[in-house]
Order: C-alpha cells, then sequence, then structure tokens
C-alpha cells in the first residue's frame, strides 16, 4: 500500500513530482522513488508490505523506458510473473509493482487491468509511446483523482492534497457540489469539492498521448443479470460456493511479509472472516477492537470478546476517549474535503491503534452490499409496493408509521418518516430520503435557491440497471453511490492515515460476482437479510452470532453535541467568523444548532455533517 503522485507537463518541472509524493509520507513511510521521463515524473512513496528487499520505487521495465508507480495490492502476481517470465521478460524484483511495467509493455492498458486480481491505483509513463496510463480497480478500493488543464498541463494524485501540490492546479471552490453534500454527506464521483479536480471512475483506465486530451476506457462494471436470470444452483448450492469463494478471498489476501491481523466487531461479517483466517492460519490470528467507555456510545468489545474466544485469537481491546474536536481538524485534512460520516472518527482510531502491532488488516467490509444486509434494501422493496397503493393509502399508513414507537421501527423512525415522505416519488428518489444526512426540510432552508440534491445521481445510476431485479438494481446503486464514496474512501484515509494497508475479502471479484448473478430472494425475504450468506457461515458461527441485529460502526454524536463538543460546536457553527454563511443561508444553521442542543431534535449527523464543511472552508479560506 503506498501513495503515487505526479505530473506531465511541457516543459517538465522534475521537483513538483517529488513535492506531490512528499505530502503523501504517511501513506508510504519507507521508502520514496520518483521515475522521470522526458515529459512526465511518476512518484510513490511505499509501505512495505510485499519484496522487503528489491520492491523499492522507482520500479521500471527492463531497459527504464516505463516506469510505474503502485498503489495496492495484485494478489495474483505470482502467476502473472510466471506468465511474464515464460515469454521472455527478464523481472528484477519479487514484489507485484514490477509486472505491471511489464504487462504494459505489450498489452492495451484495459486488457491490463483485467489481468490484475486486486486492489490498486497506478500510473505508468511509457516513453518510447509518450503515453501517461492512469489505472484504478474495480471497485474503487485505490483513490486516483487528477487534473487536467489542456495539452501539457496533467497532474495526478492518490489524495487530492497531492494534484494542488502542483502549482499550476488551481485552488478553486466548485460551489455547485454542496446540495449533493448535504444529502449523502460526500460528493459523488467523479466531482470533489476543488474546481477541476476529478476521481477517476472505479473500473477505468485513462490514457493521455502527448498533444492530446486524456482518454477514459472502462473495462468492468459490477452488473446483476435480468430478471428470471442468473445460475442455476439451488440455495444450499449457492450457500456452498459462497462459503469456498469467501475462503479463498481469504486465503489469498493472507499473502504478506509483514505483521498481519483482522478488524473484529463481532459482528456477523467480520465474525465470518475471522472463523476462516482461524482455519487458514497456522497461528493464533491478531484481532482488534475499539471501544468508548461509554455504555450509551459505541463498544463492540462484548461481542468481539466471544468471537475472539471461540476461535481462540490474539485478541486486543482498545478504549479510547479521544479529543474529539482535535480529531475532527485531523480527519478533514486526511480527507481533503468535506466528510459528513461521522463512522470515520472511530475507524482512524482503531486504525492507528491497531498500526502499532501490525502493518495490514482484513475487514469485513463490502458484506452487507453484496449480501443485502442493509435495512433499507428492505425499506426499498417496501416502498416499491406501498407505491402501487391509492395514496389515499400512502397517507394512512404513513400517518400509522409516524405513531408508532421508534422501538418497533428499530431506531429507524427519522429515516422511515423521510421514506414516507416521498413515497409518491417511487424509487430511488425516496431511496435517497433514507440515506441522506441532512433532512430533506433542513436542506431547502440551507439553499432555498433549489437543487437536485444529488438526485440526477442516483437518477442515473438506477437508469443504467434497467431491467434486473429491484433489490439487485438498489445494490448496484449502492456499490456505485454508497460504498464507491463513503465507505471505501473512509476507510482507505483513516488507516492510510497511518501507514496501514487494509484488505477486504467481501470485495473479492469473484465473491462480488457471483453474489449479484444470485436471485434476490437467496439474500431477502420479507426482512429476513443475508440469507445465503448465513447459509454459508452457519456451520462456523453460533446462532446468536450469526442473526446478532446489525449496529452501526459510529459514535454518540447526539450526546457528545450536548456535553464534551457543545463549546466547540457552537462557537465553530454560530460563532463570529464562520465560514457556512457564505454559502449556505445562516439562519437555519443557528436553528439547527439551537433544535438540536434543545433535544428538540437529535440532528447529530446533520450537524456533524456542517461542522466538517465549516473546518474545511476556514482550512481553504472561502
Amino acid at each position: 500500500m503506498c501513495g503515487i503522485a505526479g505530473v506531465y507537463a511541457v516543459p517538465l518541472d522534475e521537483c513538483v513530482a517529488a513535492d506531490q509524493v512528499g505530502l503523501l509520507r504517511h501513506r508510504g513511510p519507507d521508502s520514496f522513488g520518483v521515475h522521470r521521463g522526458e515529459q512526465a515524473a511518476i512518484g510513490q512513496s511505499r509501505l512495505a508490505v510485499i519484496d522487503l528487499v528489491t520492491g523499492d520505487p522507482p520500479i521500471t521495465n527492463e531497459d527504464g523506458t516505463l516506469g510505474v508507480a503502485f498503489n495496492g495490492e495484485i494478489y495474483n502476481y505470482r502467476a502473472l510473473q510466471e506468465a511474464l517470465r515464460s515469454s521472455g521478460h527478464d523481472l528484477r524484483t519479487d514484489g507485484d509493482t514490477e509486472v505491471i511495467a511489464h504487462l504494459c509493455e505489450d498489452t492495451a492498458p484495459a486488457e491490463v487491468c483485467r489481468r490484475l486480481d486486486g486492489m490498486f491505483a497506478f500510473a505508468v509513463w511509457d516513453q518510447r509511446r509518450r503515453r501517461l496510463i492512469l489505472g484504478r480497480d474495480r471497485l474503487g478500493k485505490k483513490p486516483l483523482y487528477y487534473w487536467y488543464g489542456g495539452p501539457g498541463r496533467f497532474a495526478f494524485g492518490s489524495e487530492i492534497k497531492a494534484v494542488l501540490a502542483d502549482p499550476r492546479v488551481p485552488r478553486r471552490l466548485a460551489p455547485e457540489v454542496i446540495p449533493a453534500y448535504l444529502t449523502f454527506g460526500y460528493v459523488p464521483t467523479p466531482r470533489t469539492f476543488f474546481d477541476g479536480v476529478v476521481s477517476l471512475p472505479p473500473g477505468h483506465v485513462l490514457i493521455l498521448d502527448e498533444g492530446e486530451a486524456p482518454r477514459i476506457e472502462c473495462y468492468w462494471q459490477a452488473t446483476a443479470p435480468p430478471v428470471g436470470c442468473g445460475p442455476d444452483l439451488s440455495y444450499e448450492e449457492a450457500g456452498r460456493e459462497v462459503r469456498r469463494l469467501l475462503c479463498d478471498a481469504v486465503d489469498k489476501r493472507l499473502l504478506s511479509d509483514v505483521p498481519l491481523g483482522a478488524f473484529l466487531s463481532g459482528g456477523v461479517d467480520s465474525s465470518a472472516m475471522v472463523a476462516l483466517m482461524a482455519r487458514l492460519s497456522p497461528r493464533p490470528v491478531r484481532t482488534f477492537t475499539i471501544g468508548f467507555d461509554d455504555q450509551e456510545g459505541f463498544d463492540e468489545r462484548p461481542y468481539a470478546r466471544k468471537v475472539s474466544a471461540l476461535y481462540g485469537t490474539d485478541h486486543t481491546e482498545f478504549v479510547v476517549d479521544p479529543d474529539k474536536a482535535e480529531l475532527i481538524e485531523r480527519l478533514v485534512w486526511h480527507h481533503d474535503q468535506p466528510f459528513g460520516d461521522s463512522s470515520a472518527l472511530p475507524t482512524f482510531l482503531l486504525g492507528e491503534l491497531t498500526r502499532r502491532h501490525v502493518t495490514v488488516a482484513l475487514t469485513g467490509d463490502g458484506g452487507d452490499e453484496i449480501f443485502a444486509g442493509y435495512e433499507r434494501f428492505g425499506a426499498g422493496i417496501a416502498l416499491e409496493r406501498l407505491a402501487r397503493l391509492p395514496s389515499g393509502s400512502q397517507r394512512a399508513l404513513a400517518g400509522l408509521l409516524h405513531r408508532l414507537p421508534s422501538p418497533l421501527l428499530g431506531g429507524r423512525s427519522a429515516s422511515v418518516d423521510r421514506l414516507m415522505d416521498r413515497v409518491g416519488d417511487g424509487l430511488p428518489g425516496a431511496f435517497s430520503s433514507w440515506v441522506s444526512f441532512v433532512p430533506s426540510e433542513w436542506r431547502a432552508r440551507l439553499c432555498p435557491t433549489g437543487s437536485t440534491w444529488g438526485d440526477d445521481d442516483f437518477a442515473a445510476v438506477w437508469e443504467s440497471t434497467a431491467g434486473v431485479a429491484t433489490l439487485s438494481r438498489l445494490q448496484l446503486l449502492t456499490l456505485r453511490t454508497y460504498l464507491l464514496d463513503d465507505l471505501l474512501p473512509k476507510v482507505d484515509r483513516m488507516s492510510m492515515a497511518h501507514g496501514l494497508e487494509v484488505r477486504s475479502p467481501f470485495l473479492d471479484r469473484d465473491l462480488v460476482e457471483f453474489a449479484l448473478s444470485l436471485p434476490p430472494a437467496f439474500k431477502l425475504r420479507a426482512w429476513s437479510r443475508k440469507r445465503v450468506f448465513k447459509e454459508a457461515m452457519r456451520e462456523l458461527l453460533p446462532h446468536d452470532v450469526l442473526h446478532r441485529r446489525k449496529r452501526g460502526f459510529g459514535v454518540p454524536l447526539d450526546r457528545w453535541f450536548r456535553t464534551d463538543l457543545r463549546p466547540y460546536l457552537e462557537s465553530t457553527l454560530t460563532g463570529p467568523g464562520t465560514r457556512l454563511g457564505q454559502h449556505l443561508a445562516s439562519e437555519p444553521v443557528a436553528d439547527m444548532v439551537s433544535a438540536h442542543l434543545s433535544g428538540q431534535a437529535n440532528l447529530g449527523h446533520a450537524l456533524w455533517t456542517l461542522l466538517t464543511l465549516e473546518v474545511f472552508l476556514r482550512r481553504e479560506g472561502w
């Protein structure tokens, strides 16, 4: 795992790439190198995980005419090495980076990516062709940003800060993304908060030839079969295949020349992963769990202890009481832009503490996306059926749900209310209300000029999946939005902030493709979620772990903002010098703070979204 950056420039300032990569040393603290050509320079800060002896950058082909900078892991690199050697290539290292250089000598860029099994973002400078190639993995586990300012003006990096380190890149706010940010807590790919700085979409390659504009090609996209199609398997056969594929995915991710462990929450996904690791590893698995010493807050330690004892792991618990205000500033620096998901805070702390013991950690991320584990999937199916009812019946049902106690709705009464308010809009518009960070009534006051609120991003993905089952469409929508722009960036930035590599077996290509091909009823029936996955794991996990209700990886924001963080919240959002008023209406911001502090409403997530936006605007001077 590493940080990569570089420039294509005429004339070339060789120092820029070194400055860019210097900002990414947290991602790769072990070594540093820049490959320079006549028109381009590409650099890498390296976290040494595989091939500790010969793998330091820069890495090139045999004659040095083609250099590569790489971030990630290629799990099938040994098979690729063997194939390259048999076709006459001379490999001088024993790592995965070099295979990309040799593949790019005589293989089309899109085909190079198709042959790679792993998580990756890479840059290749081919001096003979005067060509720069950027590639990103299928689901977007590894980030890659770029800026194009015309012929001879191109910069890229693993993080936005590295792109902005090129003095030619203008540092301008893109205010049009703010409404979508208020909805989702992130800016949908490919846009960012910086005008002109964009993200290379997952499953794509970018090719920049001399004198031409960059062209982008898709080499893979998550899909699902049309309604009524799919593999001819029984439910039990599908469960066995899920178990086999997940076991293979875990096995290939145990490859490491440095200490390796796993995040363990005690939930079904991380527990299944640890169970398989324990079977595959010759020594006890190192597992790590974080908790806040706060009974009202987040604490998964009891559940993790149970799984640890079951599989004899070498378990470490961390109990923290962080300086929350100081952490908010650090999180924004690592994200480079506002980020509304407050679970970034415990993820950051877990990564920091885990890195003291291991360099690589496996995580259960992705299980809910590919096996339909989120409540929102059941809600979406229910909404589709409700939309067929007469409007009077819809209103009556909405009134009934609104009067039910929150515990009967799983603590999601606010989400249910938002969903029912837009039931007439159908999917995916109402679905976006379920996942929104700032409730629509407050968004309307904050941005009175009007906006699509990011619904157009949801709609574009939704339309592209026509013809497949509704559940599959919701899963694809989640993979291409929430997973891509929230979950994966959170885990990447918060782990790489400490030089910790995180691997996600559930996001293995073969497992993802198989899970998405299965009939919806294998995954979700009524409110029973992740059915085929639980079938696959029923011999490995006890019933109470297998059917434990899902808990979010979060923090007690509502209470924190009324206690520890109250002074910081009030001074930052309503005190003198606030920047939000230059981009949003000021009065509703103050009203939101007042409503929350008085207990009239629970707006913790919405206030966190505004807080990180304010911190970002102050840092940039906007």
